[in-house]
């Protein structure tokens, strides 16, 4: 059945396609295409740095992200991992195929667990293969709030919230809030 790209909206917790795993997106199509320009459009109005499809109900394996590089920061070095990408990039049916670095906590918020935020523990750099909007294939190592970004979207299209990864201290601070949320 084709989904309107228009109708779509972030869902929030507890939605059960929030839950579930993922579905491969079979064929790069006009419509996936659409579905993540909307996607990328929804990100920005949040506003976000990244949006998975289960976030707007679509149990598909896809999911958008854009850190922008702060005003005036110097450009990276071909030796690191980018920090940063120039504009909005699609992930279609992605893999992580490695990480490096023990795990850093810092904090996360997600856009579909609104006024929840608290840290989570997640490696500092992060390898990811995708498949891009035109159909290509591509690899990126990605350091710092890029790699969080990734590995949080990612997350999202294995049924995991980040109120699961969440540090004792912050499992505790957001227990009424998350229970607030679930009574809605």
């Amino acid at each position: 059945m084709p989904v309107d790209p228009a109708s779509l909206r972030i869902v929030h917790h507890p939605d059960p396609v929030l839950r579930r795993r993922a579905d491969p997106v079979a064929e790069i199509t006009d419509e996936v295409r659409a579905i993540a320009e909307r996607m990328v459009v929804l990100m920005h109005e949040a506003p976000g740095i990244g949006l998975a499809a289960p976030q707007v109900g679509l149990p598909w394996r896809l999911f958008v992200a854009h850190v922008p590089p702060p005003p005036d920061s110097p450009p990276q070095g071909d030796e690191t991992p980018p920090e940063s990408i120039p504009g909005p990039l699609a992930f279609i049916n992605p893999t992580i195929v490695g990480t490096e670095g023990p795990p850093e906590a810092a904090e996360e918020g997600c856009l579909s667990l609104p006024d929840i935020h608290g840290d989570v523990l997640r490696p500092p750099i992060v390898t990811v293969e995708a498949t891009n909007i035109d159909g290509s294939t591509f690899t990126l190592t990605a350091a710092g709030l890029l790699a969080r970004c990734i590995q949080h979207e990612f997350d999202h299209l294995n049924g995991v919230l980040i109120i699961d990864k969440f540090t004792q201290m912050s499992r505790l601070r957001n227990r009424s809030a998350v229970r607030q949320l679930e009574r809605r």
